[in-house]
């Protein structure tokens, strides 16, 4: 395998909890993704609206298998799995995809949490998992960035308690490690792509702004760390990786088919009921 990630970025990952690599995507290549969503009606409809317990929402859409489109070309291609393999040192299979829709002015924030505050719900046993947002748009401040603690994944998993419909960190350990850990505002043009440990403690606020920030996630596990009981989510299930090119050659054949199956989020998300029994 190549190496993609210098071992400064590797560092800075395992040290910071998250990396950022500029311009790992194309203007074209990103502009393609924006095109095939803003035409997937397929993923309008499956979109659910999370309430951020402050009376606003953000959409999402999500897919647990990356498919043959241009979503799954972005998930497959080789300089994103070859980079999740290289910070996880393992191979990497696809856990499941998201698109995250933050609205121009109706975008909702998301509160403060861990990925695997979730993820821990579906038996997966260790936090060897990686998770890789695309930005599709630019993220500001104005429009509602993510937000990271940085060095907060050494902290380990923090409890979780549902807020609205979104899962959050106690918030008594937030508020002490934003004393003394350093609070980064993510900010991105499209093509740019942050690498985050799913320990990290990240949140986004409101998007007030006239400008929309939607995002992709795509989220892998280790194969070594298959969950050791089903849930919404996938077990071990190998990875084709696709080389890079396929991106613009399947983007640029078609624009109107996803090639996912989309989630139906308020009938299968296990996590947030799991949590939600587990603090009764």
């Amino acid at each position: 395998m190549m190496s993609l990630l210098s071992t400064d970025q590797i560092s800075s990952y395992e040290e910071d909890g998250y990396v950022i690599v500029r311009g790992l995507f194309s203007t074209e290549e990103t502009q393609l993704l924006r095109s095939t969503a803003d035409h997937d009606n397929a993923m309008d409809k499956a979109s659910s609206s999370m309430d951020d317990g402050k009376g606003n929402e953000v959409r999402l859409a999500l897919w647990n298998h990356p498919g043959d489109g241009i979503y799954g070309m972005f998930a497959r291609c080789k300089r994103v799995v070859e980079s999740v393999e290289q910070l996880l040192n393992d191979e990497a299979y696809h856990y499941h995809s998201k698109m995250i829709l933050k609205d121009a002015k109706v975008g909702g924030a998301w509160a403060w949490h861990q990925d695997y505050g979730y993820w821990y719900q579906n038996g997966v046993l260790f936090p060897d998992l990686c998770s890789v947002m695309i930005a599709v748009d630019a993220a500001t401040e104005e429009n509602g960035c993510l937000q990271v603690l940085k060095n907060s994944h050494k902290m380990g998993r923090v409890n979780h308690v549902l807020s609205g419909d979104q899962a959050g960190a106690d918030l008594e350990r937030v508020e002490e490690a934003k004393k003394r850990l350093d609070l980064v505002h993510v900010v991105l043009d499209p093509g740019d792509t942050l690498f985050f440990h799913p320990n990290l403690l990240h949140c986004s606020a409101a998007n007030n702004s006239e400008n929309s920030r939607w995002a992709m996630i795509c989220c892998y596990n280790a194969a070594a760390n298959d969950p050791y009981k089903d849930s919404h989510h996938p077990r071990y299930t190998k990875l084709n990786k696709v080389e890079d090119e396929k991106v613009l050659e399947v983007g640029c054949a078609n624009t109107t088919n996803s090639g996912v199956s989309f989630a139906d989020l308020e009938a299968e998300d296990e996590s947030a009921q799991s949590l939600e029994e587990s603090n009764v």
